[in-house]
């Protein structure tokens, strides 16, 4: 627009008019640039205990923020009580707030799987119960694509049945707020509790010795 502006006859009749209504059109004209991609996104996991879960991927670099709740349940706002009843259907479970630029939704499967025993059913290390069961709650149909290839994938390189549920991401209900970052809040009872329990002794059975 600039150059045709610029090579346009000054003395052409009109030239003053013509030039103004072209300069307004040029600037209500919307921009065609690509909307940027978004800044965060959301992935949903159970594994058994949300302190831990919630602690493990608090370590993967591009994560944002990690919020402890219930979901894949019936009852709406469920407290920790009910919840560890076994009679809502929730389970346990971590919302994780990422950034794509920085880690894929590959890479946060990768974490979580090795971080569970995905080849039991209900239950995670010393805890037992529906609500301790390991799930994948996906956001869009990208997502369920990944956790189900991933799952085929583990499976495989597992040579085992994997328990582990695949399911559309449902309302997600916050615990309790003394559950928020519990291993940073009480760490010497978070550590006694994740020793005691045996998750790290067997998920080095699983996957080996983590090398970092």
């Amino acid at each position: 627009m600039k150059r045709f502006l610029a090579t346009f006859p000054a003395t052409f009749p009109g030239t003053a008019i013509f030039l103004t209504v072209i300069a307004l059109a040029a600037a209500l004209t919307p921009a065609t640039a690509q909307s940027p991609a978004p800044a965060t996104a959301k992935a949903t996991f159970a594994g058994g205990c949300f302190w831990c879960v919630e602690s493990d991927f608090d370590k993967v670099p591009g994560v944002i923020s990690t919020t402890s709740g219930y979901t894949g349940g019936t009852t709406v706002n469920p407290t920790y009580g009910e919840v560890g009843s076994g009679s809502t259907g929730h389970a346990e479970s971590v919302e994780v707030v990422y950034d794509p630029a920085k880690v894929t939704y590959g890479q946060l499967l990768d974490a979580f799987w090795h971080n569970i025993d995905p080849l039991v059913k209900d239950r995670q290390f010393c805890d037992v119960g529906n609500e301790y069961r390991t799930a994948i709650f996906v956001h869009d149909e990208e997502q369920r694509r990944l956790a189900e290839e991933s799952r085929k994938r583990v499976e495989a390189q597992l040579k085992a049945p994997v328990y582990t549920e695949i399911a559309a991401a449902g309302p997600f209900y916050r615990a309790e707020e003394y559950h928020q970052d519990y291993y940073l809040k009480n760490p010497l009872r978070y550590k006694y509790y994740r020793w005691n329990c045996g998750r790290d002794q067997r998920l080095e059975q699983i996957w080996g010795k983590k090398t970092s």
